[in-house]
């Protein structure tokens, strides 16, 4: 017979909540270090210039070629906040699929 306790109840809910802030914290952290990169970028170029000069989407190698070869006439801060976005959306994606995947029982 293994019937638990309150007392057993309330230390596995607790026990949860802090699991789930772990993981919480990880989806929040990329997120918002992306955020920042991202914002770090829009205050070094000028965004709208950077589409308006863009070919048709429709040409799918010479928008790669265009986007290679914008992000190698930039500065070494545009270059480190691109790679740093890119970086944080893979933590991002991952830790939100950690999340998102399994869900511990603690009943």
């Amino acid at each position: 017979m293994t019937h638990s306790s309150s007392i057993s109840d309330t230390v596995m809910r607790r026990v949860y909540r802090v699991h789930a802030l772990r993981r919480g914290a990880a989806v929040i952290g990329a997120a918002s270090v992306f955020t920042l990169a991202l914002w770090g970028v829009g205050r070094e170029v000028w965004v709208a210039k950077v589409f308006e000069n863009m070919p048709s989407v429709a040409d799918v190698p010479a928008v790669a070629l265009f986007f290679l070869r914008a992000f190698q006439d930039t500065d070494i801060v545009v270059q480190t906040l691109v790679i740093v976005a890119l970086a944080a959306l893979i933590w991002f994606a991952r830790a939100f699929a950690r999340v998102a995947a399994v869900r511990p029982s603690f009943a």
